[in-house]
């Protein structure tokens, strides 16, 4: 299976929670960025977690690992995209044949996805690969092949790398339900989202 890097972009301000961070909200037990970041580390993956400057909090959650990199990202209030920049140097400095782009508030992401995602990849290692949900819409995780590095590393702005997957023929990766999109950014969204689901 190619070398695949995994970035999980975790520098936003969650700034629609009114105070609460949606990436300590408790899932299986556990922060869910805590969650997402052990997920992905049992991939076997070498793994890269982007912080905003200062942040004390997320970076206590997460257990030290000689596969795992975190690094706090000066330019965090521009958007995703600066989180994207620094994934991919780092993605391309390691010699990794792709960049998974992990969102680290996706709660119904399962291992078994990320081990869907890593297969898709190593039949077709030249194609950007896109999870996206049962009815067919685009989520994440993203897969991004090495030779997409440089012009990741130069988006801009919080629209991340729409731009360049605009321009390739992206594999698409069917996951079940909502596993690929659900994404809850309110603290209505958490409460509905724990009633539907009794987690």
């Amino acid at each position: 299976m190619p070398d695949v890097a995994i970035l999980i972009p975790a520098a936003g301000a969650s700034s629609r929670m009114r105070g609460r961070d949606k990436l300590l909200e408790q899932v299986d037990g556990q922060p869910l960025l805590a969650r997402q970041v052990r997920m992905a580390l049992a991939s076997g993956a070498g793994v890269l977690v982007t912080l905003p400057p200062g942040d004390t909090a997320r970076r206590a959650v997460l257990e030290p690992s000689d596969r795992l990199t975190v690094q706090d990202i000066p330019q965090a209030a521009e958007g995703i995209a600066a989180s994207l920049r620094t994934g991919a140097r780092w993605a391309q400095e390691h010699g990794a044949s792709g960049l998974m782009v992990l969102l680290a508030d996706l709660p119904d992401l399962q291992q078994d996805d990320l081990a869907q995602m890593l297969a898709a990849f190593s039949r077709q290692p030249e194609r950007a690969i896109r999870a996206v949900d049962s009815a067919g819409r685009p989520g994440h995780p993203v897969i991004f092949p090495a030779r997409l590095f440089p012009a990741l590393a130069h988006v801009t702005g919080d629209h991340g790398a729409r731009a360049v997957l605009a321009r390739e023929e992206v594999t698409a990766l069917p996951l079940p339900e909502n596993r690929a999109t659900t994404d809850l950014d309110t603290p209505e969204a958490w409460a509905a989202w724990r009633a539907r689901t009794g987690r």
